[in-house]
């Protein structure tokens, strides 16, 4: 090793002229050795042979220079390198055989050049293997330089999930990490069990928790991207009780891309624990309002409003038109919707503006013949407009209101209104005023039949979206906890963004107007044990304050009480009166709302209220309107 470390030190031409040399010395003993093989005794050249040593490194040197060899990066040397030394020595061997033809010498076997030629492969090859391994070793043991790993570093051992394509090319990749180090290989597949795959035993999945301590395993990294996600929410609670952090690769779309890097290892995603399969979607209805169409989303720079922008551009409507009030959450998806759309000729039109402001979202509605509205834009996060219900009723009441005036006015044909499961039966501010503004839309298309549809769609938590409790959770495990629930006994519905935002685009092609779609959510999810899980997955034992063994856990989890307005569970429906669709995830309900003159005279008492700023008048108004209201002292 303290050759290597000295060998680092040389500058890069002193290198290459090691290099040099030392090809020039395995040219002379692969000669040597090919003439010792074909006349089975150890050969003292002649004078008769002594041309063809003399010839032989002159004709190799440059050859090699022409191959690039000597300005490779010895550290980085792949399979190209092997590739472009065998081709050099097959040049190198065929000119040889030229120049014995043109000038015979005698005391040559025929034989020679073929055997010389696949000696020299090999020693080379060899040669730059072993200085490669020597240098990538020096690179995680030697502390001796800032360029080098630190004083005391050593790659933590982890463990590869797959043995297939990805997990391949994942050993590949860390091949060059200073921080991981693959040991093994755990697989399902049993034909697979105890082979070795690029030098890395393949074990079974119950051999695990006797490996760990055996092979010093401190991670396991998933690399399993086209295995149905119930069968890997199998295999991640199978790791759960084990003392190791769990992570893995991105989907299968990146690995069919070549693009495994490690910085692409990421924990576990909340949608693997919740261990359900989406939908297939009906191709038919998302594309209905899309293709072809000049559509607007409100809120484009939102959770739920980014992701539906994205999914649009993918559907080749001819214009999209982001809606959005704020300049920094506009500019970020204007400019990941220009590199997404590359060579797609749809038009991307950027406006900053409030929904609350009517005639400038009428002259845009009628600038860019828009077809279809996807109203995203509120405010969503129940303990602010808790505390800000004037705003509350502005944004989500006011704004809807003017919204869909003003897509009625300009002849729309299509307004989606993104709700919430927090609209039923409301015990905050924030899920009465979206159920209010589900009932303007109701009203709406009752008044007006046969002009613009306006859909309601419904559904519960979305996995990443700003306010989740999935990235809060991550950030306190990140920092050693506490990890902060709420309730023992809550639970929530969770979707993932991009499954809710396709079903919300499903959904506004099938409303006839009016219409109230919930969206199935699956089986709730209990908080605090998605908190365990990941604390556990995280390699870490989660403590619980009360529990006997808390004091043998790492990081603590916390209840802090439901805040104002929070629930213990959330529902979808107001009532039992439910019909299915074309669609399995996707239910239409039939609820009852106000008629027309009524929906207007609480618009002019809300605006009142706000304009005075008088939250008492907000929430009596909003208590005496929506079915089922209810507000929680604490």
């Amino acid at each position: 090793m303290k050759l290597y470390f000295t060998l680092s030190k040389l500058p890069r031409r002193g290198k290459q002229l090691i290099m040099l040399a030392s090809d020039i010395v395995l040219t002379e003993l692969s000669l040597w050795l090919a003439f010792t093989i074909r006349l089975e005794q150890l050969y003292v050249p002649t004078l008769g042979t002594g041309l063809l040593f003399a010839l032989a490194p002159l004709l190799t040197v440059p050859i090699f220079l022409r191959f690039g060899l000597y300005h490779a990066i010895i550290r980085y040397l792949g399979t190209h390198a092997l590739m472009a030394i065998t081709q050099a020595v097959m040049l190198h061997v065929a000119l040889l055989v030229l120049v014995l033809y043109l000038m015979p010498l005698t005391g040559i076997p025929r034989s020679i050049p073929l055997i010389y030629g696949l000696i020299l492969i090999v020693a080379i090859g060899a040669s730059r293997m072993l200085a490669r391994q020597g240098f990538h070793n020096l690179r995680f043991d030697t502390p001796h330089d800032n360029a080098l790993a630190p004083h005391g570093h050593r790659r933590r051992n982890v463990a590869i999930y797959g043995a297939g394509d990805a997990g391949i090319q994942l050993v590949t990749a860390l091949t060059t990490s200073r921080e991981l180090k693959p040991v093994l290989f755990i697989d399902d597949a049993p034909e697979l069990h105890h082979q070795h795959i690029w030098g890395l035993a393949v074990f079974t999945p119950q051999e695990l928790p006797n490996l760990i301590a055996r092979f010093d395993i401190h991670e396991v990294l998933l690399a399993i991207p086209s295995t149905r996600r119930t069968r890997r929410n199998e295999i991640i609670r199978s790791l759960e009780g084990l003392p190791l952090h769990v992570r893995t690769l991105p989907g299968i779309t990146e690995i069919a891309q070549g693009k495994i890097k490690t910085e692409d290892l990421r924990e576990v995603a909340i949608e693997d624990l919740l261990g359900r399969d989406p939908v297939p979607p009906n191709l038919a209805l998302l594309g209905q309002n899309i293709t072809g169409r000049s559509i607007m989303v409100t809120g484009a720079g939102g959770s739920i409003g980014s992701e539906l922008c994205r999914q649009i551009v993918a559907l080749h409507p001819t214009r999209l038109v982001l809606f959005e009030q704020s300049e920094v959450a506009l500019y970020h998806i204007e400019q990941e919707l220009l590199s997404l759309i590359a060579d797609d000729p749809v038009e991307i039109v950027a406006l900053l503006g409030s929904v609350t402001d009517q005639p400038r979202l009428e002259r845009h509605l009628a600038r860019f013949t828009v077809h279809t509205v996807f109203h995203a834009a509120a405010y969503k996060h129940v303990p602010m407009v808790e505390k800000n219900p004037c705003q509350g009723v502005a944004n989500n009441i006011f704004g809807t209101w003017h919204a869909a005036r003003a897509a009625l006015n300009q002849g729309v044909d299509t307004f989606v209104l993104i709700s919430t499961d927090k609209a039923v039966r409301p015990t905050n501010i924030m899920g009465a005023t979206k159920r209010f503004a589900e009932m303007i839309l109701q009203a709406m298309a009752r008044q007006y039949p046969n002009q613009t549809r306006f859909t309601m769609v419904r559904f519960g938590n979305v996995l990443g979206s700003s306010g989740s409790v999935v990235p809060l959770f991550r950030r306190q495990i990140r920092s050693g906890g506490p990890v902060t629930v709420t309730d023992p006994r809550i639970i929530r519905y969770f979707m993932t963004i991009p499954e809710a935002a396709q079903l919300v685009i499903q959904a506004g092609a099938m409303g006839g107007g009016g219409d109230v779609f919930v969206l199935d959510m699956g089986e709730p999810v209990k908080i605090l044990d998605l908190a365990e899980r990941m604390i556990r997955l995280s390699g870490l034992i989660p403590k619980t304050a009360g529990e006997e063994d808390a004091e043998d856990g790492d990081i603590d989890i916390v209840f802090t009480g439901l805040r104002p307005g929070e629930k213990l569970y959330e529902e979808l429906l107001i009532g039992d009166n439910v019909t299915p669709t074309e669609h399995p995830r996707i239910q239409r309900a039939n609820e009852q709302c106000l008629a027309w003159a009524d929906i207007e005279n609480r618009i002019a008492q809300f605006q009142h209220a706000v304009a005075h700023d008088n939250e008492a008048e907000v929430q009596t108004l909003l208590l005496a309107t929506i079915e089922g209201f209810t507000t929680r002292s604490h």
